[in-house]
């Protein structure tokens, strides 16, 4: 395994600080319990409470494998974002597409890689603050952590408690309740600057006011501004019948050239975040309480987060403006009580998320400039002119915006935890839909050829989104002995997933309003967009089989407002209706447990998940099937001497049909099903605790590769006899690096009234694929192995903070994914880069 020689500096430290446990183990949280989950505090001081099987547990005691960064972590690392926080789990990895809030989560190597997309496929990994399901196509809730309990990564499939997202696992974001007990808050401030870069900061603060003995309010509120070191550096782009494309020559030969000097900025990758959340508690009496919250947050991020080294180090060169605000509201309610000595729990929540983006899509126009170049370029061979004739500039630009809904109910109930025989049941309803509009401009485009009624507009996807998920549950552990106990689950489940709407490319009316003007569109094309629409025949107003026109050309009212007609649905009786898919089906979990001491347990768990299946948006590509997840695991647990807690899992999982996304015609997302996937590995998770030092290391192995070939059009022998192999048999699956860790050292001294500390903290990854397809992924290029190194220094007083830090000591240019503006631009990849080395201030007061 090759490693660039800061990384292998840091794969050193990484082993040394490992050696200081005496095993190649990995830590877990700093002895703190959640204050929301006091009631278990009577295990110990050193116990990590969580709530992974819907039940406050103490973690050495679940039998699943369970990562959990608790407060006093949270804190100490200084974690106040999603990349903050996956950097600490060895399991979790993700996918970005380039701004915050478009990380698509895995975890354990199960990733076929290029989803994200808001029509694709369904995350395989389920995301939860508190008892609400936050989980999103198109890219994860980057919800800000402040003022949090903890955050709980479950690997393996979690199926049976959690449902149709959860089927390489599950992140829980639990955050601190309110609490009557007393009146107190806190105030946290950083300020920060990064090399190569500008400054940054933020500003924090919580409140807990107890109004009596039973009703108590909590209000977080937060902004944070993170420092852009990205710079849009100048330069020009000329197209054909230029002589030099790729340069910039003076105008000439009836071509275009263009320049960016409207958009050149240094440090053109900034983001604000701000926003809050609120929780009221109330006893109603001694058995029931009653919890509702609110939260409302608001991204605004500008520029790429994506670099092009073609251009610079931290550098890209785009064209036209580029920003995306991305912002959200949760209300929740969750209500606990007891019937006799069951448990009784429902969470209900509402959900609603925003997007609105500018993307430049220059790439697009230079590549195919270059494809087209026997034709005089793209403008010429895709007609791209004004009203008058004139041959006009070819850039574009993407503007884009979700609109994202999603309910949640679940009534669940739980017997007594002291009872030999235990039992969780409930069931769970969910309905999420999505708004999905994306605008491809061409600025000046003669209106005959745009999209009908979108001006300027080649391309048009306006669809709406549905998914539906119903479910019943239940666990069941029985203790045969005091020392062993198995427990067997199942979860039967249903979807309906729909999609109705438009997309493709616009129609020329012609003179006589009957479409059949010439060219029919910017591109040519009768095969999609307003083409392919239905008309009051129930026919396509151009019928792909025959290249007819349909017998009425009189097109059906759009479904979905803002588009021209419908063109991605059935036709029945006499309106357009959406594609669906449906399916059932069952997912299970069966768990031995063996306690041979109190200190130390071992399992054996086989388990499966399941994602859904769905419709593309591309309506000529029809459905994809669900895929599901077995996993066969063994683990450990155990506390030595109260001062050594080593956690650790080996497991085997197959993953049947793969979903699979790709870009295919015309840069269009398409999803299909893939060949089979093994995956081994193991997981460690260790904590060693005495007096003033503390150690804490945590790693995972993961060996993904398919077991089959991957054909270029799906083939159900795998044999590839009509198409090309795009991935053999044995191929490793992409993202998920073969080794990722983490290590944390921490050292206090007290000192009058103060603690004084220094702490070193060292993740490590190794290099990755950026693509499941060998030769895309070659043209893409892989993703280097890469190491960061933390250091902080400060003290805590028992009111007030101080600590000054740096991250990214080495200044690593850690590659957290690559991609390309379109599926034939790979001349040109881009990759999102961790934050340059940044040094901060940090304070903070309690009162």
């Amino acid at each position: 395994m090759r490693m660039s020689r800061k990384a292998r500096i840091a794969h050193g430290l990484l082993l040394a600080s490992g050696a200081l446990l005496a095993a190649p183990a990995l830590a877990q949280e700093a002895p703190q319990a959640p204050q929301a989950d006091n009631a278990a505090a009577a295990d110990g001081p050193d116990v990590i409470i969580v709530t992974a099987q819907k039940r406050s547990e103490n973690l050495q005691k679940v039998p699943i494998s369970i990562q959990a960064l608790g407060e006093a972590k949270l804190e100490q690392l200084n974690v106040s974002n999603f990349n903050s926080y996956t950097q600490q789990l060895p399991s979790v990895v993700a996918q970005s597409a380039g701004t915050p809030g478009t990380n698509v989560i895995y975890m354990r190597g199960v990733a076929s890689g290029g989803d994200g997309n808001h029509s694709g496929s369904l995350p395989s990994v389920g995301v939860y603050l508190d008892e609400q399901p936050v989980t999103t196509v198109g890219g994860n809730l980057d919800v800000h952590i402040y003022d949090v309990a903890r955050i709980e990564s479950l690997s393996g499939p979690q199926g049976t408690l959690y449902g149709a997202s959860s089927e390489a696992g599950t992140l829980r974001i639990i955050t601190n309740k309110p609490d009557t007990s007393g009146f107190y808050g806190r105030v946290d401030g950083e300020v920060n600057t990064v090399h190569k870069g500008g400054q940054g900061g933020k500003l924090e603060g919580m409140i807990n006011v107890p109004f009596s003995q039973t009703a108590a309010l909590r209000v977080v509120g937060y902004y944070q501004r993170d420092a852009g070191f990205i710079d849009n550096v100048a330069g020009c782009r000329s197209f054909l019948p230029e002589s030099d494309p790729l340069g910039c020559p003076p105008s000439k030969n009836g071509g275009i050239s263009v320049d960016n000097s409207a958009f050149v900025k240094k440090d053109y990758n900034d983001t604000e975040i701000y926003g809050g959340r609120a929780a009221l508690k109330v006893d109603l009496d001694d058995n029931w309480t009653v919890t509702p919250t609110v939260m409302y947050q608001d991204t605004k991020s500008h520029g790429s987060y994506g670099t092009d080294a073609r251009v610079g180090d931290l550098a890209v060169q785009h064209f036209f403006p580029e920003y995306r605000d991305d912002n959200f509201w949760s209300a929740a309610l969750t209500i606990e009580g007891k019937l006799g000595n069951w448990d009784v729990t429902y969470a209900g929540s509402y959900m609603e998320r925003k997007t609105y983006s500018s993307s430049d899509y220059t790439d697009y126009a230079e590549t195919y400039d270059q494809l087209y170049a026997s034709y005089g370029g793209v403008a010429s061979y895709l007609y791209f002119h004004d009203a008058a004739g004139n041959t006009i500039d070819p850039r574009q630009k993407v503007i884009g915006t979700d609109h994202f809904k999603k309910i949640s109910q679940e009534l669940r109930i739980a017997s007594p935890s002291d009872q030999p025989l235990r039992l969780v049941a409930g069931a769970f309803f969910q309905r999420q839909s999505n708004a999905i509009h994306q605008d491809y401009q061409v600025a000046n485009l003669a209106p005959e050829l745009s999209v009908n009624g979108s001006p300027g507009t080649l391309w048009l996807t306006q669809q709406e989104r549905v998914d539906k998920d119903y479910a019943a549950f239940g666990e069941l552990t029985w203790d045969i002995t005091s020392k062993f106990s198995v427990t067997g689950g199942a979860r039967l489940f249903k979807y309906d997933n729909s999609l109705v709407g438009f997309f493709g490319f616009g129609r020329n009316p012609g003179a006589n309003g009957l479409y059949d003007g010439s060219p029919p569109n910017a591109v040519g094309s009768n095969r999609t967009g307003v083409a392919q629409c239905f008309t009051e025949s129930g026919q396509r107003l151009y019928d792909r089989d025959t290249d007819t026109y349909a017998t009425s050309r009189v097109l059906l009212p759009a479904v979905v407002s803002g588009s021209p007609c419908t063109n991605l649905g059935v036709y029945e009786n006499g309106k357009v209706k959406p594609v669906v898919a449906k399916g059932d089906g069952v997912t299970w979990r069966f768990n031995a447990t063996y306690k041979p001491t109190d200190t130390l347990m071992m399992y054996a768990t086989v388990s499966k998940g399941f994602r859904p299946g769905g419709q593309n948006r591309r309506g000529d590509f029809g459905a994809y099937q669900p895929d599901y997840l077995i996993n066969y695991e063994l683990g450990l647990k155990t506390t030595l001497g109260g001062v050594l807690r080593l956690n650790a899992a080996i497991y085997q999982q197959d993953w049947k049909h793969f979903q699979f996304a790709y870009l295919g015609p015309n840069s269009f997302t398409v999803i299909t099903n893939g060949p089979n996937a093994r995956i081994r590995g193991f997981d460690i998770d260790a904590g060693f605790n005495i007096e003033r030092l503390s150690v804490n290391v945590a790693a995972a192995y993961t060996d993904a590769k398919t077991r089959q070939n991957l054909c270029a059009v799906f083939d159900p022998t795998f044999t590839c006899a009509t198409s090309s192999v795009q991935a053999p048999a044995g191929t490793r699956l992409p993202i998920t690096p073969r080794f990722k860790a983490t290590t944390t050292v921490r050292y206090t001294v007290p000192v009058g009234e103060a603690k004084v500390y220094g702490q070193f903290n060292l993740a490590y990854q190794s290099k990755a694929s950026s693509d499941i397809r060998v030769d895309y992924a070659a043209k893409l290029g892989e993703l280097p192995d890469f190491a960061t190194v933390n250091l902080s220094l400060g003290a805590d007083w028992p009111n007030y903070s101080l600590e000054l830090f740096v991250q990214n000591l080495l200044d690593e240019r850690g590659q957290l994914s690559r991609f390309v503006q379109c599926g034939a631009c790979t001349s040109r990849p881009y990759y999102v880069p961790i934050t340059p080395r940044t040094i901060g201030l940090r304070a903070g007061a309690k009162f």
